[in-house]
């Protein structure tokens, strides 16, 4: 009896031994390649329900607004001109201002055209017997090219990263006169890791903007570009690949279904180069455009990465812009000849420019109507025919009563015109609860009026729980994806300071990257260092905007994931 007892303990002992193996195995295995905060889909499911039920969610009662059917205005949502700085000011009463792009009028590398305006200032130049200067605004060329094509503010002369913006605002029918094609050299191009590169070139024979399309419509490279409204790598990236698809016609039924091929293996399109070039170090993609001013400086790319030119060339020319009285156009005309010296085409190569001279453009400068259809095509194909589910999730904590809570109903007011009738929407807001202002449905004309009531009705008290807002969003969205699996989720919280009520960024992040949904933000004057952590585990944009920018920038972030 005893020896059979002996025998039972054993093998009680060895089961108890293999079945904590497998268990452990089990667990082992299925978390191999996660963070230490990701968790397995069923796990998120009931952590999910977990944190929804600590949450106090009230459903607000559906209120209709007035939908204005009027276009969208850019000029009415910019803030004013001030908002962008002078990064070199006028020495004398006789002057022209210049809206110059920021990779030279920025500070330290991306500081060329400062030192140089500074040194023309100083240099005593005179027309007409008197002494003249420059005045140089810090602004990208996509936002100057939308100040000046909607008319709210036209300087004397414009000198952005390409010609194509120069095309734009030309179509536009405002007066535009090229003094200089080039005031230094630079080119946009695809910078790849060198492991992938190597292995497309072993496949292709070549890497180019054709073998890169081909490549991602084969889904054999995971690459980025910038927002092509905004971004001038981006609006030339578009273009060339477009021209990929049939160089004759660029907006062609050939090249339309090239491009829907090509895009539908796009992981995203950055807002913004930082974003884009975050992801990257994530090894999220294999590759991403950039400017070869940009490259030259990042020793972090210089070693593992290839720089690959494409598209038109990025040569910052100079334009006159308007009815100018000759003696503006002397200036500028001086100004643009002033920059050609040897000293200070040195100067630029030391920063960066000047890099790549021997790259001829790939393809010809697009007339202005061209590239806005280009850009209306994007808008319409980038998501593949995909439609998006987006629950909107915004702060009414006391800090946002005023002008801040003013702001951001104005700014989704405007807004909600990019958002399309094939997407759904939800409305969120948040304090210390949690309010539904408006479930997920389909975009339509009665849903667009409860959207605009729902944005109308805020009201601003309590404290601030914006990860209970998140978790609602979120759980809103996997009802809508379990009825409607084929929707891309989307989340925009717009928020004015860090939370201090309900649950925490911790509590949910395992959450977020087990449904990889993009949460997109949208800072007030706000430390907003834990919404730019959630936003960047998703690869998502975090916007950090005031009250005079944001209806701008909101705008533009709808524009484009929208």
């Amino acid at each position: 009896m005893a020896s059979k007892g002996k025998a039972f303990l054993t093998l009680a002992i060895i089961a108890v031994v293999v079945f904590a193996l497998i268990y452990f195995g089990i667990n082992l295995t299925s978390n191999l390649g996660k963070s230490q905060t990701q968790i397995s889909s069923e796990d998120a499911n009931k952590r999910l329900e977990k944190l929804y039920k600590d949450i106090r969610v009230t459903s607000a009662e559906a209120i209709k607004g007035q939908i204005d059917l009027d276009p969208v205005s850019v000029g009415d949502s910019l803030p004013d001109i001030s908002k962008f700085p002078i990064s070199v000011d006028n020495t004398t009463d006789s002057f022209v201002e210049i809206f110059s792009s920021t990779e030279k009028s920025g500070t330290g590398v991306d500081g060329w055209l400062n030192e140089v305006a500074e040194d023309f200032n100083s240099a005593k130049i005179t027309v007409n017997g008197k002494a003249v200067s420059v005045k140089i605004r810090n602004i990208a060329s996509g936002t100057a090219t939308d100040y000046i094509r909607s008319g709210k503010y036209i300087p004397d002369a414009f000198t952005p990263s390409n010609e194509l913006w120069g095309e734009m605002v030309k179509a536009q029918g405002i007066k535009t006169q090229l003094i200089s094609n080039r005031l230094a050299g630079n080119v946009a191009g695809i910078v790849s890791s060198k492991a992938k590169y190597d292995e497309l070139v072993d496949k292709y024979g070549a890497l180019n903007v054709k073998t890169i399309t081909e490549a991602i419509a084969d889904n054999e490279l995971s690459m980025g570009y910038t927002d092509p409204f905004a971004s001038s790598t981006g609006i030339n990236f578009l273009i060339t690949a477009l021209k990929t698809f049939d160089s004759s016609n660029l907006l062609g039924d050939k090249a339309v279904q090239g491009f829907e091929k090509f895009q539908a293996n796009v992981p995203f399109t950055a807002s913004t180069t930082l974003q884009m070039r975050e992801a990257a170090h994530t090894g999220m993609l294999d590759a991403f455009v950039l400017e070869y001013q940009i490259y030259a400086n990042s020793q972090d790319l210089k070693g593992g990465y290839v720089f690959t030119p494409f598209g038109v060339r990025h040569d910052s020319p100079l334009y006159a812009l308007g009815d100018l009285p000759q003696e503006k156009l002397e200036i500028i005309k001086k100004f643009a000849e002033f920059t050609q010296q040897d000293k200070y085409q040195s100067l630029a190569k030391k920063k960066g420019f000047n890099g790549l001279d021997d790259y001829r453009a790939e393809l010809d400068v697009v007339d202005g109507n061209t590239l806005s259809a280009a850009q209306k095509l994007w808008k319409e194909k980038k998501d593949g025919n995909k439609p998006i589910a987006a629950v909107f999730v915004a702060d009414v904590s006391g800090s946002m009563a005023g002008e801040p809570l003013n702001r951001l109903k104005e700014s989704l007011l405007t807004g909600q015109k990019y958002l399309g009738r094939n997407n759904s929407i939800g409305f969120v807001s948040y304090s210390d609860d949690v309010t539904i202002n408006l479930p997920i449905g389909k975009y339509d004309t009665n849903h667009q009026s409860m959207f605009v009531g729902a944005i109308n009705s805020l009201q601003a008290s309590g404290g601030t729980a914006t990860f209970d807002g998140i978790v609602v969003a979120v759980k809103m969205l996997q009802d809508e994806l379990a009825a409607n699996p084929d929707v891309k989720p989307l989340i925009f919280v717009l928020s004015d300071g860090e939370t201090n009520e309900g649950h925490s960024l911790k509590d949910i992040r395992g959450l977020i990257e087990t449904y990889k949904i993009p949460i997109y933000t949208i800072g007030y004057n706000a430390n907003i260092k834990a919404l730019e952590s959630i936003s960047s585990i998703n690869e998502a944009a975090s916007i950090n905007a005031d009250t005079d920018d944001v209806v701008y920038k909101i705008s533009n972030l709808l524009n484009v994931q929208m």
